[in-house]
Order: C-alpha cells, then structure tokens, then sequence
C-alpha cells in the first residue's frame, strides 16, 4: 500500500514537472520581470535587503565581447537551451536532470563603463514553491566561469 502511494506521488510530480507553463519574461522599461513572492527566483534587479536578490555579473570588455562569453558559459552548460540571443538581452532555459523542471535564466546587458559592461540577471524554477538554492547557485557558478 505505502509503494502504491509512493508511486502516485512519485508519477504526479514528474507530470507536474512537464506542464509547466511559460511564464512573463522579457524586457519592460530596462527591467527584468519581478521575482514571485516564492524563494525560487533571484534578481539584481530587485532591492538589495530582499530575499532574491543578487549582485549583477560584471563582465570585462565591450558589450560585444560580454554577450560573446556569456553565449559561451551559456552553450556549454549541460540541459540548457538558449531560446532568445539578442544583443542586449539573452534567455536560456536549464533543464533538471531527472525530473525535467525547466528554470528560466535572463541575463540583461547593460552600458558599458570602464571597459566592463554590467550584466543584470534573474533566473527563476518555473513550478514548485522553494529550489533548495539552484537558482542562486547556477548564477553564481555562470559569475565564477564569466570571471576567470
């Protein structure tokens, strides 16, 4: 019996985690969308004493040579899939590994200044209420790769 409820809760996630829903994304007045009020997104566009925030990436070089790296780290990122590449504005989309959730990753460029060019980002679980820290730590990781 406790197998056969296992199974049941084990089935309704994994087809919870393929009917995700494309959530609003883009660009609105130089602004990412707003974070949810769940703990599974974060944004260096939102305030700095909020849940989600996190610092922008600041890339060295123009903001041809930033979009360059990013498109880089980016493509060789396993399960992940860039879905907008335009010059000032990239969304990719991470993959889990088993249970197919899909996070959505926006990186936003902006002006350059002292030959570096700052990158605003959000990334964000499209279902599910906490991601136990993946986003923040992808983010931090796509940071690390962009600074060596």
């Amino acid at each position: 019996m406790l197998t056969r409820k296992f199974l049941c809760l084990l089935v309704f996630i994994l087809l919870q985690g393929c009917s995700s829903i494309m959530p609003n994304l883009g660009v609105t007045n130089g602004k990412l969308a707003a974070c949810p009020s769940s703990p599974n997104c974060v944004s260096s566009q939102v305030e700095v004493n909020d849940k989600h925030f996190i610092e922008p990436i600041v890339v060295k070089g123009s903001s041809a040579d930033a979009h360059d790296k990013v498109v880089a780290v980016l493509e060789s990122s396993k399960r992940t899939k860039v879905v907008v590449n335009e010059a000032d504005y990239i969304h990719a989309e991470f993959t889990s590994a088993v249970f197919r959730f899909v996070d959505d990753v926006e990186l936003l460029f902006s002006q350059e200044r002292d030959g570096e060019v700052v990158v605003n980002i959000r990334s964000a679980s499209r279902v599910g209420h906490s991601d136990f820290g993946v986003n923040r730590k992808r983010m931090e990781a796509i940071r690390s790769k962009l600074q060596e």
